[in-house]
């Protein structure tokens, strides 16, 4: 998807352990003024099934591995979190469901703003709707 990158950063060793890290200006282009993670979810139970009007992310799987499906209401792309030196950068505007493929995994996201309801897309079909304006109005999606 053309405002998705799937970015593999910099892992840095040493005798106690492995560091990565991303920052703004380099790897994403926005503050991040929240973060969240999900865990405790199972392959049966996935999760995600929203939009995002204006938030853009960062996501990043620090143990386990995440599959992550995102559409624009035309195709749909695959994205796997795997390795905590994979992260994705998310711009708004696309639909994701989330299905955690191994136990215990660990979902982190770094967002742009603070919680915002009035943010979310939560009805695929109003979603569509969305899509078709935004592409009316020559949006970012």
């Amino acid at each position: 998807m053309k405002n998705i990158n799937q970015i593999d950063i910099k892992k840095i060793k040493s005798p106690g352990g492995s560091l990565s890290f991303f920052e703004k200006g380099k790897e994403i282009d926005f503050n991040i003024k929240r973060i969240y993670y999900i865990y405790e979810f199972s392959k049966e139970n996935r999760r995600g099934f929203h939009a995002h009007k204006d938030l853009k992310q960062v996501m990043w799987c620090p143990y386990g591995a995440i599959e992550i499906d995102f559409t624009d209401g035309k195709d749909i792309t695959k994205y796997i979190l795997d390795d905590p030196t994979k992260i994705l950068v998310v711009n708004q505007g696309y639909w994701r469901e989330f299905v955690s493929l191994k136990e215990n995994s660990i979902l982190c996201v770094g967002a742009s703003d603070i919680y915002s309801e009035d943010d979310y897309i939560r009805d695929y079909d109003k979603y569509l709707e969305w899509v078709e304006e935004s592409y009316n109005d020559e949006d970012t999606v």
